[in-house]
């Protein structure tokens, strides 16, 4: 265990694997990393959100930008399967930042680029419409923090995104889906085109867990991400348009 600017952070080797880890930022586990494979994304949610970025963006190298860097996980995934990629990975804690550029050998800039910042200030460094990518995996402890759920930072968010591009989001649902629909509605205000996936027992309130949260102004390819979802390891209930308002009650 390390002393960082937030708290503490350790790693946890898992058992009967050469090089997998999981990396845990005051108390929670925030990222898993297979140093001999970046491409492997253990965490069900990174899946899903690789797997939408994959299906929306399907070729070439991007432009990203990850609020939440934790250990970088699926910067880590990008930088691998998406060559001459530049991304920015953006955490609070810089001596977090330090840490898992140490243990974990991540790409250079502009590959990847690391910044220690507040995410939501940061945001509005970026030019307007230069974003492919643009992810939020932000927390503290298991909730995130409010400025990340501002009016203000989902208009920055928009701004920052090309038309074609896909804002995705890592959002806590503890069963009533109130911070989920808080979120649909606010990024209603600025992107035309809103979707999410999370596991069935999540979206029927029976436990709280993580909802990937897309939205675009592109028309999102509903059929390929409903597709690709449901072939996940961790198979992946997939909602758009009408059909996410209904279930949700929007």
């Amino acid at each position: 265990m390390v002393d960082i600017s937030t708290g503490t952070a350790r790693l946890e080797k898992l058992d009967g694997e050469a090089d997998s880890y999981v990396l845990h930022v005051n108390g929670v586990p925030s990222s898993s990393i297979t140093l001999s494979d970046p491409t492997r994304l253990d965490f069900e949610y990174l899946d899903w959100m690789r797997r939408a970025i994959d299906v929306v963006l399907p070729a070439g190298s991007l432009r990203a930008a990850h609020i939440g860097a934790a250990g970088c996980a699926l910067a880590r995934a990008l930088d691998a399967t998406r060559p001459g990629s530049k991304q920015t990975a953006i955490d609070i804690d810089a001596a977090l930042l330090g840490f898992v550029r140490e243990w974990f050998d991540l790409p250079r800039s502009p590959a990847l680029a690391l910044r220690a910042g507040d995410g939501a200030a940061e945001i509005g460094t970026f030019r307007p419409d230069t974003l492919d990518v643009l992810v939020r995996d932000a927390f503290d402890h298991d909730s995130v923090p409010p400025a990340l759920q501002s009016p203000d930072f989902f208009a920055s968010c928009a701004e920052a995104v090309k038309d074609s591009g896909l804002y995705v989001a890592n959002v806590p649902d503890s069963g009533d889906h109130g911070v989920l629909k808080s979120e649909l509605n606010a990024l209603g205000e600025h992107f035309a085109h809103l979707a999410a996936a999370t596991e069935p027992a999540i979206l029927k309130g029976r436990r709280r867990g993580n909802v990937v949260v897309l939205a675009s102004n592109t028309p999102l390819d509903t059929a390929g991400l409903d597709r690709s979802l449901r072939t996940a390891a961790s198979v992946a209930t997939f909602l758009s348009g009408k059909g996410l308002r209904s279930r949700l009650g929007l």
